[in-house]
């Protein structure tokens, strides 16, 4: 099965299921990265572009598509959705993942919304939470326990933001532990990515 993710900024789908993605590629499913801006407002793009392959690395995603946009400026209009979905075409993904539509960044609201335009024909759709998200509901989980220390590694290979949190002392690599220790409960698991399904197809 081909998986594909799509986030707004460089670290965003690390954050929403990099350990779901993960645990796809170790089954040997061939895992694809979207990411629609340089990241530019958060540090240097082209050291964030680095970042952003170094962590592709550690979850054993096969490549990372651009969008090109700049940081705070993902539009939502049909060029985005014609981009998206020229990348659908070349991944051809029985699975996507997105950033949910409810958050207080534009740039994650109108790429949310984009994104569901452009998945209209994918069985499995799935939004995902970063620390921005808001009012999120998840319906389905994926049991990350034992690849927390991968979704971390993939977190920490975005070292220019571990301390961009905007909570005093709180790196967002404990954010990741504590958020997948809550979803975990919720899930009745230890750790968890939680998500909110659009369509989620029971192939049986």
């Amino acid at each position: 099965m081909n998986v594909l993710a799509i986030g707004a900024h460089p670290d965003d789908i690390e954050y929403g299921c990099g350990g779901t993605l993960t645990l796809y590629a170790q089954r040997g499913h061939d895992v694809y990265l979207f990411v629609a801006s340089d990241g530019s407002l958060g540090g240097d793009a082209a050291m964030r572009e680095r970042e952003q392959d170094e962590s592709t690395l550690v979850i054993g995603a096969q490549r990372v598509f651009w969008g090109g946009y700049r940081d705070t400026e993902v539009p939502y209009n049909r060029e985005l959705i014609v981009r998206l979905e020229a990348v659908i075409r070349d991944t051809r993904p029985s699975m996507i993942f997105v950033n949910y539509p409810d958050d207080t960044h534009q740039d994650h609201r109108n790429l949310a919304q984009a994104a569901v335009s452009a998945t209209r024909y994918v069985p499995n759709f799935l939004f995902f939470e970063v620390p921005s998200t808001q009012h999120f509901t998840p319906n389905c989980y994926t049991n990350i326990e034992k690849v927390l220390d991968r979704k971390l590694a993939c977190l920490e290979a975005h070292r220019s933001q571990v301390a961009k949190t905007n909570i005093e002392d709180l790196t967002i690599l404990e954010l990741a532990v504590s958020c997948a220790n809550f979803r975990g409960i919720q899930a009745r698991v230890k750790y968890a990515e939680a998500f909110q399904s659009v369509r989620l197809l029971l192939d049986i």
